[in-house]
């Protein structure tokens, strides 16, 4: 039997303390070994829930031998600096996404686990889904022709007002929190070599970072990608693949809950097919998948990783020309 990893979490946010810690005590992947905080009581907290020994402080949980890879779902604008530290240390790294701020910081950071050998991964749960690898199956089996366009939305209703979300300093915003999710998808199933031809950003002046944007792409092969995303709209989570034979649609696409049944809308000749699937758990599946990587020391870089944040960087500026 393979021994578990044994990690630890740099910092106790809510992604990690509502979905990444409970899946992770599922799973026998994993142990925890200690809960980091710059608060120690919710650092003491958070390990009475899941285990793991308290500890003051992220760089003294980067000193433990008992540590072998770390999970870092601190604030956008805090992951360059921990998962460099953390790599330093020795430790892999688990990050949320996404991975940093901007592409060159991004590089930077793979290209450092890549020569310390070490594994790097970025927590995209969505891609781990059962439902995107049977969609691009069926594009890649000509389900509906060429495809043409690639349709998606992430939006989300506007948060409370203290929301590190809103907080620049911390790298907040729309783009880098809820846009990263059409883009990584355009990626996913239009491929590499994506331009941004058109962006616009809207920003909020009271807290200084973009609430809502759009984005339109264009593939080397002739297909385009049209992308929305915000923080001050009625919840979506959708895609679409709109094909010269067919189309598909999926809803949720981007945070679907472990007990939710997939439905894959396939439209083609004038009728409609719905595909069923079983319930799947995209974050149990993004973690084993990490572990997995660090057993069989697969510290091969994710070319989507560096290409996610060019684009993100391409958004950007694109914007800022409109």
């Amino acid at each position: 039997m393979t021994e578990p990893l044994r990690w630890g979490v740099l910092g106790c946010a809510d992604i990690a303390v509502r979905r990444v810690l409970p899946t992770a005590a599922r799973l026998t992947e994993f142990t925890l070994t200690a809960v980091a905080s710059r608060d120690i009581t919710r650092a003491v907290e958070t390990a009475s829930r899941f285990g793991g020994q308290p500890v003051a402080g992220y760089d003294r949980l980067l000193e433990r031998e008992d540590v072998d890879a770390v999970y870092v779902p601190l604030p956008t604008g805090l992951h360059a600096e921990w998962i460099a530290r953390a790599l330093r240390a020795g430790k892999h790294v688990f990050a949320e996404k996404p991975l940093t701020h901007g592409a060159g910081t991004t590089r930077e950071l793979v290209a450092l686990a890549e020569r310390l050998g070490l594994v790097l991964r970025e927590n995209f749960m969505f891609l781990h889904h059962a439902q995107q690898r049977r969609v691009r199956e069926m594009v890649g089996d000509g389900a509906i022709g060429e495809p043409r366009l690639f349709s998606a939305a992430f939006a989300v209703p506007p948060r409370e007002s203290a929301d590190i979300r809103y907080d620049a300093r911390l790298g907040g915003g729309a783009l880098l929190d809820v846009g990263a999710y059409p883009v990584r998808a355009a990626l996913h199933f239009l491929g590499d070599g994506l331009d941004v031809t058109g962006a616009r950003l809207r920003h909020d002046p009271e807290y200084g970072v973009d609430v809502a944007g759009s984005a339109l792409l264009a593939a080397p092969g002739g297909a385009s990608a049209q992308l929305a995303f915000g923080f001050e709209h009625y919840y979506t989570s959708r895609y679409e693949v709109l094909g010269s034979a067919g189309r598909i649609t999926v809803e949720p696409a981007f945070t679907p809950l472990p007990d939710h049944a997939p439905v894959i809308r396939w439209e083609r000749n004038g009728g409609v097919e719905l595909i069923r699937l079983r319930p799947d758990d995209q974050c149990a599946n993004a973690l084993r998948a990490f572990a997995e990587a660090v057993r069989r020391k697969d510290t091969a870089p994710d070319p989507g990783l560096v290409e996610q944040a060019r684009l993100l960087d391409r958004v950007r500026e694109a914007a800022a020309r409109s």
